[in-house]
């Protein structure tokens, strides 16, 4: 049976723990686009017209630094929401969307969403928190790079992409996720991350494997992120 508009919704970060009848109210605003395995949802600079939430996929955001080389800011799942910083403030994209794998997304415009904004304080209440949660995710991203090692560095990441985006194989918990864009996540070079990971490979707190890691010591990892 398909997924309706306001299953999708509901489990979105964003909207989850609303009345029925303020999810039943946005999904009337929603519209589902598919994206293809490298698709450009979105370019940093494009206008901010629209708010968009994961139901199938996965999505990179990220920039680009002086000479084009490409950062890595996040990468997010199903029932994630991204976008929200233009939407609502009417400027442009501060970021680029790239959908990794294909993508399904449930898409609402800037003006009716606005105009539902104004009429449900619950729902301002929800993309407040959001906002603050990226705010300190921010935050906690230039404490990082600032006071942590390289290693402390790495092995945050992996246990964060590994809390959020994990799946539970015999092995321990895979995080879909390459070594060149771990790299760039970090803003480090892949060899450097290569190092790290061989020498944690041979203390059996992780498993390699085409396109991901494998974590089976994650306290280990958690441990040397402290």
């Amino acid at each position: 049976m398909p997924i309706t508009a306001e299953t999708v919704i509901e489990r979105d970060s964003l909207f989850r723990g609303l009345p029925t009848a303020t999810i039943k109210r946005v999904a009337t605003l929603a519209v589902r686009h598919v994206h293809e395995p490298g698709a450009i949802i979105f370019m940093r600079g494009d206008p901010g017209d629209s708010l968009c939430g994961i139901v199938t996929g996965r999505v990179r955001i990220s920039t680009s630094r002086a000479g084009g080389k490409e950062v890595f800011l996040n990468l997010l799942g199903p029932g994630e929401t991204f976008g929200e910083i233009a939407l609502l403030d009417g400027k442009s994209r501060t970021a680029t969307a790239t959908a990794i794998t294909r993508t399904e997304l449930t898409v609402i415009r800037r003006d009716p969403f606005l105009s539902l904004l104004r009429s449900e304080p619950q729902l301002a209440t929800h993309l407040i928190q959001l906002l603050c949660q990226r705010v300190r995710w921010t935050a906690e991203l230039t404490e990082d790079s600032a006071l942590l090692s390289v290693p402390a560095r790495i092995a945050k990441r992996l246990v964060s992409l590994a809390r959020l985006q994990g799946q539970n194989t015999p092995g321990g918990i895979r995080v879909r996720l390459s070594q060149e864009e771990l790299a760039q996540f970090l803003g480090l070079s892949r060899q450097v991350v290569n190092q790290h990971l061989q020498a944690w490979k041979a203390k059996g707190w992780i498993l390699g494997g085409r396109g991901g890691v494998t974590l089976n010591n994650s306290r280990a990892l958690e441990n040397l992120a402290r």
